[in-house]
This record gives C-alpha cells, sequence and structure tokens, in this order.
C-alpha cells in the first residue's frame, strides 16, 4: 500500500491511499456499487450484461479516500490497451457525496495514468447515472462509440479523455 497525501474537497480533508483491487474497502465499495446499479435499473437481472466486466483482481491502480480512518470513497483505473487507462469503480459513500471528491479523485487518477504512460482515459458509464455523466462531461471527457466489450451493451454509454 502506497499512502497518498491530503486534499481538500467540500471544505473537508481526506487522504488517500493507492493500493489494488483486493484491499477490503474497495471490495466492501464494489459490493455497494454493485447493489446500487441494481437498484437502478430494477435488479441484477437488468444488468447481466455488465456484471462480468467488474472483476476486481486485474485492477492495479486503486485509489481509498478517508475521512480520518473511515474509507468514503474509491476509484481505480487498469490499463485498456497500451496508450488507454480504463476508468473503473468510482464511488461515493451516499454521508460524502456533494463534497466534491469524486472531482478530486479524477484529477488523481489522470494523473498517475499520465505518470504511467498513458496517453487517454475511456470510462464506461450508463445514461442512468446522470451525475456521473455530468462529472465526466465537466472534466472534458467527450463522450465516443462503445468500445468492447460495451460495444454489445446497448445501455452502455463510453467517454474519452486525452491526457
Amino acid at each position: 500500500m502506497e499512502v497518498g497525501t491530503f486534499f481538500e474537497a467540500g471544505g473537508r480533508r481526506f487522504i488517500y491511499k493507492w493500493t489494488d483491487g483486493t484491499d477490503g474497502d474497495f471490495i466492501k465499495f464494489s459490493g455497494d456499487m454493485e447493489d446500487y446499479y441494481n437498484r437502478l435499473v430494477g435488479g441484477e437481472d437488468n444488468r447481466k450484461g455488465f456484471v462480468p466486466y467488474n472483476a476486481l483482481a486485474d485492477i492495479h491502480d486503486v485509489m481509498v479516500v478517508y475521512d480520518e480512518d473511515r474509507p468514503a470513497a474509491c476509484a481505480s483505473f487498469k490499463g485498456y490497451d497500451e496508450r488507454s487507462a480504463e476508468i473503473k469503480r468510482v464511488w461515493v459513500s451516499e454521508e460524502y457525496r456533494g463534497c466534491h471528491i469524486s472531482r478530486k479523485m479524477m484529477e488523481l487518477l489522470e494523473e498517475r495514468a499520465r505518470e504511467k504512460g498513458f496517453k487517454r482515459a475511456i470510462l464506461q458509464t450508463r445514461e442512468a447515472c446522470v451525475e456521473a455523466v455530468s462529472l465526466y462531461k465537466s472534466l472534458g471527457y467527450a463522450q465516443i462509440a462503445n468500445y468492447p466489450p460495451y460495444d454489445k451493451l446497448e445501455l452502455a454509454v463510453c467517454f474519452e479523455k486525452v491526457l
């Protein structure tokens, strides 16, 4: 585990650490995300096509954000191809929403991806995730044609940003 530094967001002070897909807090947040998406779309059956692409073991760049020692948020990326980092599992616990943590996490993910030599960031979400779509657009992400494996999932929406 690599400890990050403090950052201010929404008038509060947070610390983040870099870890990987085996981190217990990251795994818990991923379960929270799955529950949220199931509620959003009316059950797991309505998102079966997306579930196989949410594996955590192959994600090696994970950020977990803490309010003192309490987990507050997470975000990650993995290599998609030689030049592209795929943003995955961006999540903020309900009590911390509105603190602008997600904006700071995205900036830190992009910085780390650039340091690792990636030239662009890509990501997939759904139009139903209105707050996420709004965030990505405000950070300069442009909607693109759905990339594999999401090109076969009609409810997917994909974005990219040149790093």
